[in-house]
């Protein structure tokens, strides 16, 4: 079969990454999958962009402009949130798109920040193919926010936001809220990626009573798998000896990925002196941010290369994800499949990935006490090959290409077939 897969970007941030790797998933089980997006990186047939030329790099540029202005507007010239959130107001009409019309299943990711607006999505539900909408954020059922911190307006009508600092009960949250209504009638299936984002979409006025299965993101394991931890110690000069922590993200310093939870960990952990903090990541303007580390701590930078990433992990004792919620965890699972034990918290997706003490730790959400316990409990297990093996046999039986690819391919074929009952 043909599938279609819309992202804003064909690699840049977790969703595309994710996409990205479906297609090839998919491609590797035998159907025809392409990604037709806004922003293209590298040159993969696979991938189609739609700026094609100059002149629609610039209009797709002042579309992303146009809704980065409308919310600037909205929030009274605030920009602490600015790109938290998302209103859709903008986009490319692609339901004539020759790609959206030879393909039998056309499957949304990511699509903000002008790629798609919601006019636009609903012309492709109106096609008359089925539509899958893969979350992986929250914002599909919000009113505009990526992700609602605790907040749960949009199980009734959104309104007096706080990204927005309003205090209006039909501000622009609430409208664009109102706008995805469409969305309640329609006949599209949902994906999330965690059972904790389908709790969450099964709570909204726009999703509530729609269809919603549950699909990981994929990994590949050829290139996530176990190494030789010493022979990977060496090639990065990082000491024997050291009891090695890794966290990485694509942006350290976002308030979300938790760091000052982590930093307050460390301290409380034994022997701290025979420890080593590996990070990667950007870091986005803050020069200052790892001053006055508590640890021995080495910074790697923005990596891309995944078989680096991969060879870190194989080189670390224990990955820590602090994060405040991670819809996924995709860091997680990757850390898992190069047999990398894991600490987070017990708070969201993380909580279908990591196995409490049989392949990492939950700790309790916010609980610096409890995360450094955690930590202390993997440096310190007497048990480490068999909890090394227990992360790999997770990651392989729930997260490799072949397992999430013939989820999806079971989920398309339903659909096709006008079961619709998976």
């Amino acid at each position: 079969m043909k599938i279609l897969l819309l992202s804003t970007s064909e690699r840049t941030g977790g969703a595309a990454i994710a996409t990205n790797r479906l297609m090839h998933a998919l491609n590797k089980s035998g159907q025809e999958a392409k990604m037709l997006v806004r922003d293209k990186q590298t040159d993969d047939p696979q991938v189609a962009p739609i700026n094609t030329d100059r002149r629609k790099k610039k209009i797709n540029f002042i579309r992303f402009a146009y809704e980065r202005w409308v919310i600037f507007l909205n929030s009274r010239f605030g920009r602490k949130n600015l790109f938290a959130v998302s209103i859709a107001n903008t986009g490319t009409d692609i339901s004539k798109h020759p790609l959206v019309k030879e393909a039998d299943i056309i499957h949304l990711h990511w699509i903000n920040q002008g790629f798609l607006s919601l006019t636009d999505i609903r012309k492709l539900i109106e096609s008359g193919k089925p539509v899958v909408w893969t979350m992986h954020d929250m914002w599909v059922f919000t009113g505009i926010c990526h992700h609602a911190w605790g907040c749960e307006a949009f199980t009734k009508a959104c309104g007096n936001c706080s990204f927005l600092a309003s205090k209006k009960k039909n501000d622009l949250s609430a409208r664009v809220l109102k706008g995805k209504r469409f969305l309640a009638q329609s006949n599209i299936r949902l994906v999330a990626v965690s059972s904790w984002l389908k709790n969450l979409a099964e709570k909204s006025v726009t999703t509530g009573k729609l269809n919603i299965s549950v699909i990981p993101n994929v990994i590949d394991t050829s290139v996530f798998s176990p190494s030789d931890k010493q022979a990977m110690r060496n090639k990065y000069s990082f000491p024997p000896e050291k009891k090695i922590i890794i966290m990485g993200a694509a942006k350290i310093n976002d308030t979300i990925k938790g760091f000052d939870i982590l930093r307050q960990a460390l301290p409380l952990i034994e022997d701290k002196e025979n420890l080593l903090l590996l990070l990667f990541g950007e870091i986005k303007k803050n020069g200052s941010f790892l001053s006055d580390m508590p640890v021995e701590y080495v910074y790697m930078g923005l990596l891309s290369d995944t078989s680096v990433i991969a060879e870190l992990y194989a080189a670390a004792d224990v990955t820590v994800v602090p994060s405040h919620y991670e819809t996924f965890g995709q860091t997680l699972i990757e850390s898992m499949a190069c047999g990398c034990p894991v600490v987070s918290f017990n708070n969201s997706g993380q909580a279908d990935i990591v196995n409490h003490q049989t392949n990492g730790y939950l700790a309790e959400y916010k609980n610096v006490e409890d995360l450094a316990a955690g930590i202390t409990w993997v440096l310190e297990n007497t048990e480490k090959l068999r909890l090394s093996d227990a992360c790999v046999k997770k990651a392989k039986e729930n997260y490799s290409e072949t397992v999430v690819a013939g989820k999806y391919i079971a989920l398309y074929t339903d659909l096709l077939t006008g079961n619709g009952s998976l």
